[in-house]
Protein backbone atom coordinates (compact mmCIF):
# COMPACT_ATOMS: atom_id res chain seq x y z
CA UNK A 1 0.00 0.00 0.00
CA UNK A 2 1.32 3.24 -0.82
CA UNK A 3 2.55 5.60 2.20
CA UNK A 4 -0.23 8.51 2.59
CA UNK A 5 0.92 11.66 0.73
CA UNK A 6 3.44 13.98 2.61
CA UNK A 7 4.99 11.04 5.22
CA UNK A 8 7.90 10.08 3.40
CA UNK A 9 8.40 14.09 2.94
CA UNK A 10 8.13 14.04 6.76
CA UNK A 11 10.26 11.20 7.69
CA UNK A 12 13.06 12.87 4.86
CA UNK A 13 12.72 16.13 7.10
CA UNK A 14 13.09 14.13 9.93
CA UNK A 15 16.49 12.59 8.74
CA UNK A 16 17.70 15.47 7.36
CA UNK A 17 17.29 17.39 10.66
CA UNK A 18 18.78 14.47 12.23
CA UNK A 19 21.88 14.52 10.03
CA UNK A 20 22.56 18.28 10.67
CA UNK A 21 22.20 17.77 14.69
CA UNK A 22 24.85 15.28 14.08
CA UNK A 23 26.96 17.11 12.05
CA UNK A 24 26.97 19.74 14.11
CA UNK A 25 27.24 17.70 17.59
CA UNK A 26 30.60 16.21 15.84
CA UNK A 27 31.69 19.51 14.50
CA UNK A 28 31.78 20.78 18.12
CA UNK A 29 33.34 17.74 19.95
CA UNK A 30 36.25 18.02 17.39
CA UNK A 31 36.40 21.79 18.21
CA UNK A 32 36.33 20.96 21.81
CA UNK A 33 39.17 18.04 21.60
CA UNK A 34 41.05 20.49 19.72
CA UNK A 35 41.19 23.57 21.42
CA UNK A 36 41.67 20.80 24.69
CA UNK A 37 45.07 19.28 22.26
CA UNK A 38 46.20 23.41 22.15
CA UNK A 39 45.79 24.13 25.52
CA UNK A 40 47.53 20.69 26.67
CA UNK A 41 50.20 21.48 24.15
CA UNK A 42 50.35 25.30 24.80
CA UNK A 43 50.87 24.21 29.33
CA UNK A 44 53.48 21.39 28.03
CA UNK A 45 55.56 24.31 26.06
CA UNK A 46 55.20 26.34 28.90
CA UNK A 47 58.20 25.97 31.40
CA UNK A 48 60.17 24.02 28.88
CA UNK A 49 62.17 27.85 28.86
CA UNK A 50 60.45 29.00 31.93
CA UNK A 51 58.00 30.81 29.74
CA UNK A 52 54.46 30.77 31.93
CA UNK A 53 51.08 29.79 31.08
CA UNK A 54 49.74 32.78 30.37
CA UNK A 55 52.50 33.76 27.85
CA UNK A 56 52.01 30.66 26.60
CA UNK A 57 48.42 31.31 26.06
CA UNK A 58 48.65 34.81 24.92
CA UNK A 59 51.03 33.90 22.21
CA UNK A 60 48.72 30.88 21.11
CA UNK A 61 45.51 33.16 20.91
CA UNK A 62 47.14 36.72 19.58
CA UNK A 63 45.84 38.00 16.58
CA UNK A 64 47.66 39.25 13.53
CA UNK A 65 49.65 42.29 14.05
CA UNK A 66 47.07 44.88 12.07
CA UNK A 67 44.50 43.34 13.75
CA UNK A 68 45.24 43.65 17.42
CA UNK A 69 44.51 47.16 19.53
CA UNK A 70 47.41 49.44 21.35
CA UNK A 71 46.86 47.53 24.61
CA UNK A 72 47.32 44.18 22.55
CA UNK A 73 50.68 45.04 20.68
CA UNK A 74 51.77 46.14 24.23
CA UNK A 75 51.31 43.03 25.28
CA UNK A 76 52.62 41.09 22.71
CA UNK A 77 55.94 43.01 22.75
CA UNK A 78 56.18 42.38 26.23
CA UNK A 79 55.82 38.67 25.83
CA UNK A 80 58.79 39.22 23.02
CA UNK A 81 61.15 40.94 25.53
CA UNK A 82 60.96 38.25 28.37
CA UNK A 83 61.16 35.35 26.01
CA UNK A 84 64.25 37.27 24.91
CA UNK A 85 65.69 37.68 28.16
CA UNK A 86 64.85 34.37 29.28
CA UNK A 87 66.79 32.92 25.76
CA UNK A 88 69.90 35.25 26.07
CA UNK A 89 70.39 36.37 29.33
CA UNK A 90 69.80 40.56 28.39
CA UNK A 91 67.16 42.79 28.06
CA UNK A 92 65.99 44.24 24.45
CA UNK A 93 64.24 46.47 22.88
CA UNK A 94 60.99 45.43 20.69
CA UNK A 95 59.78 48.95 18.77
CA UNK A 96 56.87 49.14 16.90
CA UNK A 97 57.49 52.53 14.98
CA UNK A 98 55.23 53.33 12.30
CA UNK A 99 56.57 54.27 9.07
CA UNK A 100 56.76 58.18 8.98
CA UNK A 101 54.75 60.38 6.84
CA UNK A 102 56.61 61.78 3.25
CA UNK A 103 58.81 58.84 3.14
CA UNK A 104 58.81 55.80 1.00
CA UNK A 105 62.29 53.72 0.84
CA UNK A 106 64.37 53.28 -2.28
CA UNK A 107 67.50 51.62 -3.09
CA UNK A 108 70.02 52.08 -5.67
CA UNK A 109 73.48 50.33 -5.95
CA UNK A 110 76.70 50.87 -8.36
CA UNK A 111 78.41 48.05 -9.75
CA UNK A 112 81.21 49.60 -10.60
CA UNK A 113 81.88 50.05 -7.40
CA UNK A 114 81.08 46.65 -5.96
CA UNK A 115 83.63 44.14 -5.20
CA UNK A 116 82.30 41.11 -4.21
CA UNK A 117 83.57 41.54 -0.26
CA UNK A 118 80.40 40.64 1.23
CA UNK A 119 81.38 43.20 3.84
CA UNK A 120 76.90 43.71 3.59
CA UNK A 121 76.20 40.40 4.09
CA UNK A 122 78.12 39.85 6.98
CA UNK A 123 76.76 43.58 8.89
CA UNK A 124 72.88 41.77 7.54
CA UNK A 125 73.53 38.64 9.41
CA UNK A 126 74.54 40.31 12.82
CA UNK A 127 72.14 43.97 12.65
CA UNK A 128 69.24 40.81 11.90
CA UNK A 129 70.15 38.31 14.53
CA UNK A 130 70.72 35.21 12.12
CA UNK A 131 73.65 33.56 14.57
CA UNK A 132 77.03 32.82 13.27
CA UNK A 133 76.44 29.62 10.72
CA UNK A 134 73.18 30.59 9.87
CA UNK A 135 72.14 29.00 6.43
CA UNK A 136 69.75 32.20 5.70
CA UNK A 137 71.69 35.25 4.44
CA UNK A 138 68.99 38.44 3.81
CA UNK A 139 71.38 39.13 1.05
CA UNK A 140 73.17 37.41 -1.54
CA UNK A 141 76.21 39.08 -3.74
CA UNK A 142 76.21 36.82 -7.13
CA UNK A 143 79.41 36.81 -9.11
CA UNK A 144 79.15 36.97 -13.23
CA UNK A 145 81.24 36.76 -15.86
CA UNK A 146 81.61 40.57 -17.39
CA UNK A 147 79.38 41.00 -20.30
CA UNK A 148 76.55 38.17 -18.50
CA UNK A 149 73.11 39.37 -17.06
CA UNK A 150 71.84 35.81 -16.59
CA UNK A 151 71.23 35.19 -12.93
CA UNK A 152 70.90 31.13 -13.94
CA UNK A 153 74.76 31.42 -14.24
CA UNK A 154 75.71 33.29 -11.74
CA UNK A 155 77.58 31.64 -8.66
CA UNK A 156 76.89 33.24 -5.31
CA UNK A 157 79.24 30.98 -3.39
CA UNK A 158 82.25 32.22 -4.64
CA UNK A 159 85.42 30.94 -2.52
CA UNK A 160 88.08 33.16 -3.58
CA UNK A 161 91.28 34.85 -1.36
CA UNK A 162 90.90 38.07 -3.13
CA UNK A 163 88.43 40.26 -4.62
CA UNK A 164 87.15 40.87 -7.44
CA UNK A 165 88.56 38.24 -9.32
CA UNK A 166 90.14 39.31 -13.41
CA UNK A 167 86.85 38.64 -15.70
CA UNK A 168 84.45 39.29 -12.98
CA UNK A 169 81.89 41.32 -11.42
CA UNK A 170 79.35 40.89 -8.89
CA UNK A 171 75.61 41.65 -7.99
CA UNK A 172 74.19 42.00 -4.78
CA UNK A 173 70.28 40.85 -4.99
CA UNK A 174 67.60 41.00 -2.05
CA UNK A 175 64.49 41.85 -1.38
CA UNK A 176 63.38 44.44 -4.19
CA UNK A 177 60.84 45.93 -1.91
CA UNK A 178 58.52 45.74 -5.02
CA UNK A 179 55.69 48.42 -5.54
CA UNK A 180 53.49 45.19 -6.59
CA UNK A 181 54.88 42.48 -4.86
CA UNK A 182 53.71 38.83 -5.68
CA UNK A 183 54.56 37.54 -2.21
CA UNK A 184 51.71 39.79 -0.76
CA UNK A 185 48.96 38.71 -2.79
CA UNK A 186 50.00 34.86 -2.93
CA UNK A 187 49.76 34.96 1.39
CA UNK A 188 46.84 33.06 1.72
CA UNK A 189 46.63 34.13 5.67
CA UNK A 190 47.60 38.10 5.12
CA UNK A 191 50.69 37.43 7.18
CA UNK A 192 52.60 39.77 4.75
CA UNK A 193 51.90 42.84 3.41
CA UNK A 194 53.13 46.28 2.11
CA UNK A 195 53.87 49.73 4.86
CA UNK A 196 53.08 52.93 3.57
CA UNK A 197 56.65 53.74 3.65
CA UNK A 198 56.86 50.70 0.83
CA UNK A 199 58.49 47.73 3.04
CA UNK A 200 57.27 44.53 2.55
CA UNK A 201 56.71 43.30 6.04
CA UNK A 202 56.00 39.39 7.78
CA UNK A 203 54.36 38.94 10.67
CA UNK A 204 56.30 35.75 12.06
CA UNK A 205 53.63 34.88 14.79
CA UNK A 206 51.10 35.06 12.05
CA UNK A 207 53.39 33.01 9.02
CA UNK A 208 51.87 29.06 8.73
CA UNK A 209 54.71 28.63 6.64
CA UNK A 210 53.07 27.36 3.69
CA UNK A 211 55.64 29.23 1.53
CA UNK A 212 53.56 30.23 -1.14
CA UNK A 213 55.10 33.93 -1.14
CA UNK A 214 58.70 32.18 -1.67
CA UNK A 215 57.06 30.48 -4.84
CA UNK A 216 55.53 34.02 -5.92
CA UNK A 217 58.62 35.99 -5.07
CA UNK A 218 60.82 36.09 -8.60
CA UNK A 219 64.00 37.41 -6.28
CA UNK A 220 64.81 34.25 -4.55
CA UNK A 221 64.36 37.31 -0.98
CA UNK A 222 62.50 35.25 1.22
CA UNK A 223 64.01 32.49 3.53
CA UNK A 224 62.06 29.62 5.47
CA UNK A 225 63.11 28.94 8.51
CA UNK A 226 63.56 25.21 8.33
CA UNK A 227 65.13 24.78 12.08
CA UNK A 228 65.75 26.44 15.04
CA UNK A 229 68.04 29.37 13.90
CA UNK A 230 71.25 28.75 15.47
CA UNK A 231 71.67 30.76 18.93
CA UNK A 232 73.08 34.12 19.11
CA UNK A 233 75.49 34.69 21.94
CA UNK A 234 74.30 37.67 24.56
CA UNK A 235 77.29 39.67 23.49
CA UNK A 236 76.67 39.91 19.70
CA UNK A 237 72.75 40.16 19.98
CA UNK A 238 71.18 43.13 18.32
CA UNK A 239 69.41 44.33 21.37
CA UNK A 240 67.65 47.06 19.30
CA UNK A 241 64.49 45.44 17.35
CA UNK A 242 61.46 45.68 15.73
CA UNK A 243 58.19 43.66 15.66
CA UNK A 244 58.57 43.45 12.40
CA UNK A 245 61.93 43.24 11.46
CA UNK A 246 64.78 41.65 13.50
CA UNK A 247 63.15 40.45 16.52
CA UNK A 248 63.83 36.54 17.21
CA UNK A 249 61.94 33.92 14.49
CA UNK A 250 60.63 30.80 15.32
CA UNK A 251 61.28 27.71 13.91
CA UNK A 252 58.45 27.50 10.71
CA UNK A 253 58.18 30.50 9.16
CA UNK A 254 59.38 32.39 6.17
CA UNK A 255 61.42 35.99 6.84
CA UNK A 256 62.91 38.20 4.09
CA UNK A 257 64.71 41.80 4.04
CA UNK A 258 62.95 45.05 5.67
CA UNK A 259 65.44 47.54 4.72
CA UNK A 260 66.17 47.12 8.71
CA UNK A 261 63.27 48.71 9.65
CA UNK A 262 64.51 48.96 12.83
CA UNK A 263 66.67 51.26 11.73
CA UNK A 264 65.42 52.87 8.82
CA UNK A 265 62.41 54.20 10.49
CA UNK A 266 64.75 55.91 13.06
CA UNK A 267 66.41 57.90 10.37
CA UNK A 268 69.27 55.74 10.67
CA UNK A 269 70.70 54.06 6.98
CA UNK A 270 70.32 49.98 6.41
CA UNK A 271 73.49 47.81 8.01
CA UNK A 272 74.68 47.05 4.85
CA UNK A 273 74.84 50.79 3.42
CA UNK A 274 76.77 51.93 6.91
CA UNK A 275 79.28 48.33 6.01
CA UNK A 276 79.94 48.68 2.34
CA UNK A 277 83.75 49.50 2.46
CA UNK A 278 83.56 51.05 -1.13
CA UNK A 279 80.35 52.71 -1.15
CA UNK A 280 78.19 51.37 -4.17
CA UNK A 281 75.03 51.62 -1.87
CA UNK A 282 72.69 54.23 -1.57
CA UNK A 283 69.17 54.31 0.19
CA UNK A 284 67.16 57.34 0.45
CA UNK A 285 63.37 58.41 0.44
CA UNK A 286 62.04 58.45 -3.33
CA UNK A 287 59.71 61.14 -2.14
CA UNK A 288 62.96 63.74 -1.47
CA UNK A 289 64.06 65.34 -4.59
CA UNK A 290 67.06 66.38 -2.60
CA UNK A 291 67.92 63.02 -1.41
CA UNK A 292 71.12 60.82 -2.87
CA UNK A 293 68.91 58.56 -4.13
CA UNK A 294 66.67 60.63 -5.83
CA UNK A 295 70.18 62.23 -7.78
CA UNK A 296 70.78 58.74 -9.06
CA UNK A 297 67.75 57.91 -10.42
CA UNK A 298 67.86 61.72 -12.31
CA UNK A 299 71.50 61.70 -13.68
CA UNK A 300 72.14 57.92 -14.26
CA UNK A 301 71.37 55.14 -16.30
CA UNK A 302 69.18 52.72 -14.19
CA UNK A 303 67.77 49.37 -14.35
CA UNK A 304 65.90 47.09 -12.40
CA UNK A 305 65.84 43.47 -12.51
CA UNK A 306 62.74 41.44 -14.53
CA UNK A 307 61.32 44.74 -14.91
CA UNK A 308 59.22 42.69 -17.18
CA UNK A 309 57.35 41.36 -14.91
CA UNK A 310 55.54 44.20 -13.76
CA UNK A 311 56.50 43.85 -10.28
CA UNK A 312 57.66 47.55 -9.96
CA UNK A 313 60.71 47.17 -7.70
CA UNK A 314 62.17 49.85 -5.34
CA UNK A 315 65.65 48.61 -5.92
CA UNK A 316 67.75 50.10 -9.06
CA UNK A 317 70.99 49.85 -9.96
CA UNK A 318 73.53 51.59 -12.32
CA UNK A 319 77.48 51.95 -13.27
CA UNK A 320 79.47 54.68 -13.47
Amino acid sequence: MAAAPGVAARTVGVTRRLVLKLGVALSALAALFASRNALAQAAKAAGADGETLADALGGLFQKQYKKMSREEVQEAVARIERRAKRQHGVDVTVGTEPPMEGVVFGYALNISKCKGVRKCVEACVAENNMGPGSPIQYIRVLELDHGDMNLNRADHYYEAETVPQPGKFYLPVQCMQCDNPPCVSACPVEATWQERDGITVVDYDWCIGCRCCMAACPYWARHFNWGTPPAVAAEALNTDMHYLGNRPRPRGVVEKCTFCIQRSRKGRQPACVEACPTGARIFGNLLDPNSDLRYVLENKTVFRLKEDLGTEPKFWYFTD
